[in-house]
């Protein structure tokens, strides 16, 4: 695997920071950026003339991530040039959050066949319930591949997010690219660092990933009581506090962000399911345990690339963790530098959520909020 990376910025155009000779080679282009740079055809036409025999995919970001740098109003381009594995498309429109499950199921049994290795999913962070987009996909590949990708940011703003796929960004998509062939190894982890807090509530009322009442209360405005003066900033406020959903039957815990409140029926809509019967608690941030959440994401996915170096790393972050680290929020990035090594090519985004197994070696994904996922990739 050969990779080369630029980065575009409005002022100074697109600067190449990496070399590998291989434009006419590559057959995979990932852009993650502003959202409002992904719908200007200059940098995606360069994109084009640069790697004509690539597929460009990517998304709208609340952060672009280079190696250990952090951009807010750029892109970020990394073309992989592929020695000895395959790669496949698919992508499907989302109508209405409704659809999540059927457009999982969909993209996985466009993809699956024996020597699938990994699919990586890119999608719409607003109009798209994750917990549900993830059991499609565990549904159709039955837990024989692992799925690794995120949901598409907007900064803070909860308003459009848009989706790449060899044109400007769209909305209303999801992507997903399959791996093939037994010379690719994928690595893989996740990881929050968010402290709960307070007294087990029961989720008395919710459809889906629509939470109404906790406890026999308005779900929002207990959260609203929950938040005082940040209340008046909801939802970008909710990113800095999230609920921790308890499994039944297990001792997993899975973290949930808020996406949009309605104001008329006290309810509040999240990235993935709230199931009625569950408990949840409310969250808080801890610094020190982010950058440990990083830390551990990192060994993780190492464990389970075999400790092997990695050729390529997609780190894939929640907006929450940046706006509560600020000014150190690259201080997340060094840490998982420090152990997969600072030679591998290193890209990713800020986002509104994250897809991954829970554990190294299982290959069930999972919609996380709050966590850092990393997938990493090595060619044999």
């Amino acid at each position: 695997m050969k990779t080369e990376q630029s980065i575009y910025s409005e002022s100074k155009g697109w600067l190449k920071k990496s070399q590998a000779q291989i434009s006419d080679k590559a057959q995979l282009v990932f852009l993650f950026g502003n959202k409002n740079l992904l719908k200007n055809q200059i940098p995606i036409d360069h994109i084009k003339n640069e790697y004509p025999n690539a597929t460009i995919l990517g998304c709208s970001t609340s952060g672009e991530i280079y190696n250990t740098e952090v951009f807010d109003d750029n892109i970020i381009s990394t073309a992989i040039y592929f020695e000895r594995t395959k790669i496949k498309i698919a992508k499907k429109e989302i109508s209405s959050m409704e659809n999540s499950f059927q457009v999982g199921e969909s993209l996985a049994k466009e993809l699956y066949t024996e020597d699938l290795t990994h699919i990586m999913v890119l999608s719409d962070g607003l109009n798209i319930n994750g917990s549900e987009l993830s059991k499609g996909l565990n549904l159709q590949l039955k837990n024989k591949v692992s799925v690794t990708g995120g949901l598409a940011g907007d900064q803070n703003q909860f308003s459009e997010t848009l989706i790449v796929h060899n044109n400007i960004g769209q909305t209303n998509l999801v992507v997903a690219i399959g791996f093939y062939g037994e010379n690719l190894q994928v690595g893989y982890g996740s990881m929050g660092g968010w402290d709960s807090f307070g007294v087990d509530r029961e989720v008395t009322r919710s459809e889906g990933n629509i939470l109404y009442e906790l406890d026999g209360q308005p779900a929002l405005e207990l959260y609203k009581r929950y938040l005082g003066e940040h209340a008046a900033n909801l939802p970008a406020s909710a990113l800095l506090f999230p609920l921790s959903l308890r499994l039944k039957d297990t001792e997993t815990s899975l973290v949930r962000t808020i996406l949009s409140v309605n104001e008329n029926n006290g309810s509040m809509v999240f990235a993935g399911d709230i199931p009625q019967g569950e408990y949840v608690r409310l969250m808080r941030a801890n610094f020190d345990r982010l950058i440990d959440g990083a830390n551990d994401a990192a060994e993780m996915s190492k464990i389970s690339l075999k400790q092997s170096t990695a050729d390529l790393a997609i780190l894939i972050s929640c907006v929450g963790r940046k706006l509560v680290l600020k000014q150190r929020v690259e201080e997340e990035l060094e840490a998982i530098q420090e152990v997969i090594g600072q030679d591998i090519t290193t890209t990713g985004f800020y986002s509104y959520g994250e897809i991954c197994p829970i554990k190294p070696f299982e290959q069930h994904c999972e919609l996380h909020n709050q966590t850092m996922t990393i997938t990493l990739f090595k060619e044999i």
